[in-house]
């Protein structure tokens, strides 16, 4: 089993992801396990009051809103948290599609749908085999949905101010379209810009070229500034001002240029 996933993309953008193992996994699952209970339980309390009816037909009931549940919950919240649950969320992994791509709705619903097949005959017992087997650490319901599962590295923030310093952000002199900015650009998008910055070094000298040309083109389909602007500004200055505008408002450049 490999310890390391890496993903090449077409820019020539090289990824590394450390593959999540059994034991942090199954720790996600007890996390999940007490989760999934706990909602079992609150949905049994609204079926009681079939009891009155028919204890066969209540017992009936509770068995498939566990198996509803159990499956809703794990494809509801890796669907809505980008491949992640509860328990994945506090040990820092996520499920993500084994070649990079964007993970899709039918690759979480077949790996949610086979969890049962890993958990025979108990303990995940198959799963955990499986998983030791395979090469990406993958159980059933990976192989059959081609996704993986990895740890999310916890990145230290870059320092904006070393960043950025140094640099006259000519599109903070039009205060309207920067506030349009910051209204229509994602958390993703942003987060991908600065990381762009902080990584630009890293990359290939062509692949850093086209990496912050298409950069370029996506933001000015969200905010047209004028041409006379950014006509001359070079795309790695264009993204360097969009991250200022992004993560360093308007209040707090100020104030930081009347300090200086």
């Amino acid at each position: 089993m490999n310890s390391e996933l890496r993903i090449r993309t077409p820019e020539g953008i090289a990824f590394a992801y450390q593959l999540a193992g059994p034991v942090a996994r199954c720790m996600a699952w007890g996390v999940d396990l007490i989760a999934i209970i706990v909602i079992a339980q609150g949905v049994n309390s609204l079926l009681s009051v079939a009891g009155y009816v028919s204890p066969d037909f209540a017992t009936a009931l509770t068995m498939i809103a566990y198996f509803v549940v159990s499956i809703g919950y794990g494809v509801c919240t890796e669907w809505l948290w980008r491949g992640q649950t509860f328990g994945k969320r506090i040990m820092r992994l996520r499920v993500m599609d084994a070649h990079g791509l964007r993970l899709q709705f039918h690759q979480i619903l077949m790996r949610n749908l086979l969890r049962f097949a890993d958990l025979l005959p108990g303990c995940y017992l198959i799963g955990g085999v499986a998983m030791v087997l395979s090469k990406r650490a993958q159980r059933l319901g990976d192989l059959a949905a081609n996704t993986v599962v990895v740890h999310i590295p916890q990145h230290a923030e870059p320092d904006l101010d070393q960043l950025l310093a140094g640099k006259f952000n000519s599109l903070r002199q039009f205060p309207h379209l920067e506030a349009r900015l910051r209204q229509r650009t994602t958390p993703e998008e942003a987060r991908l810009a600065l990381q762009s910055l902080v990584r630009r070094d890293d990359l290939d000298p062509d692949a850093r070229v086209r990496v912050f040309a298409e950069l370029v083109e996506h933001f000015k389909t969200l905010v047209t500034f004028p041409p006379e602007a950014v006509e001359a500004m070079p795309d790695e200055q264009y993204i360097r001002n969009v991250v200022d505008l992004l993560f360093r408002p308007r209040g707090a450049a100020s104030a930081k240029a009347a300090a200086a």
